[in-house]
């Protein structure tokens, strides 16, 4: 099974597959044994900085051996690609699925890079493309419609590009909130009634579960969470390092795997997918 083909039986169940990043063996850990745990498949997500710090070849290598490892049905995606050049480097490292963000720079343009890519992509087989349309707000910022996605563009932009899976600016916001969040359900059913595309909902740490489920009932078959991990990860080291004197991190690391793991399941259940 493939990325598109998951995504495309997540859409006729009403589920979702969850993407998770990672950025060390520990988050790779606690997702791979969450995942483990629910029978969910797994979307392995990297972006620039977590290649720059880890090594594409080796990041790759450490996705690949956890999935094959813990007997995983599983997948490695590019998470907000920001050029051509980086997508090409991860496809030819044999990514199962890219993520090109031109979402900032005038829609006109955002059409040409995709299709570049979507045209790129087809030479490496069924690889599964991803891009965003509308504004989708960075850690710290206010989400305050304005850059909303619609769904005479989300269809026009689909028809231009012939990309799979779009992520939509609904409300959700990179990072954590500084109020609670609120999706734009409405607009989004109004968004899958007018394409067939693959929805994607970015920045789901610290959205509540009954909106996550909301939106996958009206589109959502992606959904991606990182904050909430490194969160997490930390939280529970910062707690571990100020009660013990132990320097081996071998023996460190490790106690703060399992809070992450606790979370991941109860977001896998959240999502819904099972393979």
């Amino acid at each position: 099974m493939d990325v598109k083909t998951i995504l495309r039986k997540c859409q006729s169940e009403k589920t979702a597959v969850l993407a998770t990043n990672f950025y060390n063996l520990e988050t790779l850990t606690a997702v791979v044994k969450a995942a483990g745990i629910t029978g969910a498949p797994v979307l392995l997500q990297l972006t620039r900085s977590s290649i720059d710090y880890m090594g594409l070849k080796q990041a790759v290598s450490m996705g690949r051996r956890a999935i094959e490892d813990n007997g995983l049905t599983g997948w490695i995606h590019l998470d907000h690609g920001g050029s051509v050049e980086l997508v090409e480097r991860c496809l030819d490292e044999g990514f199962d699925s890219v993520m090109i963000d031109a979402s900032e720079k005038p829609f006109e343009e955002n059409i040409e890079t995709t299709r570049k890519v979507v045209e790129m992509a087809k030479k490496y087989g069924n690889i599964n493309v991803e891009a965003e349309l509308g504004y989708v707000a960075k850690l710290g910022q206010e989400q305050d419609g304005s850059g909303f996605t619609t769904a005479a563009e989300a269809k026009a932009f689909v028809d231009a590009t012939g990309v799979d899976a779009l992520a939509v600016a609904i409300g959700s916001a990179h990072g954590f909130y500084k109020k609670p969040p609120k999706l734009d359900i409405a607009r989004l059913a109004e968004i899958h009634a007018a394409t067939p595309v693959c929805l994607v909902l970015h920045g789901s740490s610290g959205i509540p579960h009954d909106q996550v489920r909301e939106a996958i009932a009206n589109g959502i078959v992606k959904v991606n969470l990182a904050t909430e991990i490194k969160d997490t990860f930390m939280r529970a080291l910062k707690e571990v390092l100020l009660s013990t004197d132990e320097i081996d991190l071998r023996k460190v690391f490790p106690k703060a795997v399992d809070p992450v793991v606790e979370l991941l399941c109860e977001k896998y259940r959240m999502t819904g997918a099972i393979v």
